[in-house]
């Protein structure tokens, strides 16, 4: 599969709320200037999820506080 070449330095990291079982993977790579990819960690050669680093930033305020 071709990724555009914003993809080829980014730096995957697993989500601290991914089960360490191996279920519910989420990757993120948040080493990128305006966007954030994101991907199953099952899947690293599948499709990949783009959105902006504002969308992201935006996303992520909301999320409730980990407790």
């Amino acid at each position: 599969m071709n990724r555009p070449h914003e993809l080829r330095s980014a730096r995957w990291r697993k989500s601290s709320h991914s089960n360490a079982e191996g279920g519910e993977c989420v990757e993120v790579a948040d080493n990128l200037p305006s966007l954030v990819p994101v991907r199953d960690s099952k899947i690293p050669g599948g499709p990949v999820l783009l959105v902006s680093a504002d969308a992201w930033t935006s996303f992520i305020a909301r999320l409730p506080e980990r407790g």
